[in-house]
């Protein structure tokens, strides 16, 4: 499988991005896809991860209540995470990842090109 990211940006604390992530190839719509950040100097940290039919959704404990991660209603394959109330911790690159079943891990199978997102406070 291979993955397309795509959003991100430049936003002021308090605002809003979404970020999608498409992905293709043989049996795309059996992988989970998650969500991944990295700011400079920190490791890489989960974010969000949805599976197949999104049937298991997760979120890391900094980002609930604020982000949501989903399908496309049109093209499953498609997935969106939406941010709402950034705040200037969430400055980091973004990366989708995919994974065969319904989990993500460390063990991702395939990521896509990161994508910067900035928070300005």
């Amino acid at each position: 499988v291979q993955l397309q990211a795509s959003g991100g940006g430049l936003v002021q604390a308090g605002g809003s991005l979404r970020l999608s992530c498409e992905a293709s190839g043989n049996n795309a719509d059996y992988y989970a896809v998650g969500w991944f950040r990295q700011a400079p100097g920190k490791e890489r940290e989960g974010v969000s991860c949805i599976s197949p039919g999104s049937t298991k959704i997760n979120y890391a404990d900094f980002v609930k209540g604020r982000f949501t991660i989903s399908r496309d209603n049109t093209k499953s394959t498609v997935v969106h995470l939406q941010m709402n109330n950034l705040e200037s911790e969430d400055t980091a690159v973004y990366y989708c990842a995919a994974r065969f079943g319904s989990v993500c891990n460390d063990n991702m199978a395939a990521w896509g090109q990161g994508t910067q997102v900035t928070v300005s406070s």
